[in-house]
């Protein structure tokens, strides 16, 4: 029996899965744009150079400089008012998870039980969209995701199918049995309720199993519950985590609770803490020593009914006891709610209102949202700062927030691999949008 072309025609799917994919995002023509800048902020020196010209072909910037000639031919887009700065980053977000008053009251346990993973990927897609409108173009998707719906969003974005922020996802967070719940038997045994969003990792087999099923399944972070249970991970189950990941060229972000969860995880060499409860001014020293990243998701009071008056006070306090400390600060969130006539970007930058109260300066919370969002992020090689050869993210507001950071709730003009994605401050997302894979398909 001729088996030749059958077996031909059933691997092709599998080749075409396995087909390398041209880093970017959408289809790009080699049109140069040419963007005037009546100022340009570098946030890393804190500095601002007035009337620049940043050219962009390819998804990439080209020159930039104040005496750069524009190409002829170029589109030239004039904002001569508007302060232009890279994009902004979110390091600890959820955005397939919207938990809300209606009809769970803000039981988020509820919106698993209620929600279907396809229901919340595409409620991912238009988080992203409301993110990448308040300027945010890079965000840390950090489980919570139902199944896989963080990928799904992270690879609908790069084929070009829809506008949003580069995606850094998790994956679904890895934990003793249960994750951050407490499970029936019932749930927790045959499985119903409280999975996927949690996978059980309890001994070294499970641990190693647990991460390279979120690799195969497109993580490019690991996130663990440290102590999410009384027993917790151990200095050396962290390790493995860390040594396994590492396989995969991922780093591990550990959601800790408790001071001896957080000293253990530090002790390992964790890449980054989420949350802030366990966080003791030694803890901080040793994260400052270590240049552990710190993605404390600090919840500002203003935001009603999701943090206490007394919570809200030891937060602003540990906050600011880091950054005395040197610990390297990321603008990290944990928004994962709705909030009646605010959109989930509008949410995030509200976040500001912590780190202002914490006495932090401007240009201090401007590097923490960028130069340390990309650096916790890896992408500070290749995406991020404005800077020639990287791929084209930029925003612009009205007023410098090296003077005001209150400027970034008012973003005007947001870029994305060099594409407009807001003028105006009207969204105009159009040229995002495409019919068909133009990079393949493929996970990696």
């Amino acid at each position: 029996m001729r088996r030749g072309p059958v077996l031909i025609w059933l691997l092709a799917p599998a080749l075409l899965l396995a087909a390398p994919v041209r880093p970017g995002s959408v289809p790009l023509s080699a049109q140069v744009t040419a963007i005037r800048a009546g100022q340009l902020v570098d946030p890393e020196a804190g500095t601002v150079a007035r009337d620049v010209v940043i050219l962009v072909e390819g998804g990439r910037f080209g020159a930039i400089g104040p005496n750069i000639a524009i190409p002829s031919g170029a589109e030239v887009i004039d904002l001569p008012t508007l302060t232009v700065l890279p994009g902004l980053v979110d390091a600890h977000n959820h955005l397939a998870l919207t938990y809300k008053e209606e009809p769970e009251s803000n039981v988020y346990y509820l919106t698993y039980v209620l929600e279907s993973t396809p229901l919340r990927a595409i409620q991912a897609a238009s988080n992203g969209i409301q993110m990448l409108a308040s300027g945010f173009t890079i965000v840390r998707d950090m489980g919570n995701n139902g199944n896989y719906a963080d990928t799904a969003l992270r690879l609908a974005i790069e084929q070009g199918w829809l506008p949003g922020p580069t995606i850094i996802n998790s994956g679904i967070i890895i934990g003793g049995m249960g994750g951050q719940f407490w499970p029936t038997p019932e749930m927790a045994r045959d499985k119903g309720i409280v999975y996927p969003e949690y996978l059980d990792a309890d001994t070294p087999d499970e641990i190693v199993k647990a991460v390279r099923q979120n690799a195969l399944f497109g993580a490019k972070v690991i996130k663990i519950c440290v102590d999410c249970k009384p027993w917790g991970y151990s200095v050396e189950e962290i390790r493995l985590f860390i040594a396994e990941a590492a396989k995969a060229g991922l780093k591990v972000e550990g959601h800790v609770q408790t001071v001896s969860g957080a000293a253990r995880a530090i002790e390992a060499g964790i890449w980054s803490i989420a949350h802030d409860s366990g966080l003791t001014p030694e803890m901080h020293e040793r994260m400052a020593e270590k240049g552990i990243f710190r993605a404390g998701t600090e919840t500002p009071i203003t935001l009603v009914g999701h943090t206490s008056p007394q919570r809200y006070e030891r937060t602003v306090a540990r906050l600011r006891d880091a950054f005395e400390r040197g610990v390297p600060l990321t603008f990290s969130t944990d928004a994962d709610y709705y909030v009646p006539g605010m959109t989930r970007g509008e949410v995030s930058i509200e976040f500001i209102e912590t780190w202002k109260a914490a006495g932090i300066p401007n240009a201090d919370i401007l590097r923490a949202m960028t130069t340390n969002g990309y650096r916790v992020s890896e992408t500070q090689d290749t995406r991020g700062p404005i800077r020639t050869g990287f791929a084209a993210d930029l925003i612009a507001v009205a007023g410098n927030p090296l003077d005001d950071i209150d400027a970034l709730r008012d973003v005007r003009f947001v870029m994305k691999d060099g594409l407009v994605f807001k003028r105006d401050g009207v969204m105009t997302p159009g040229a995002f949008f495409h019919g068909g894979p133009v990079n393949g398909w493929n996970i990696r």
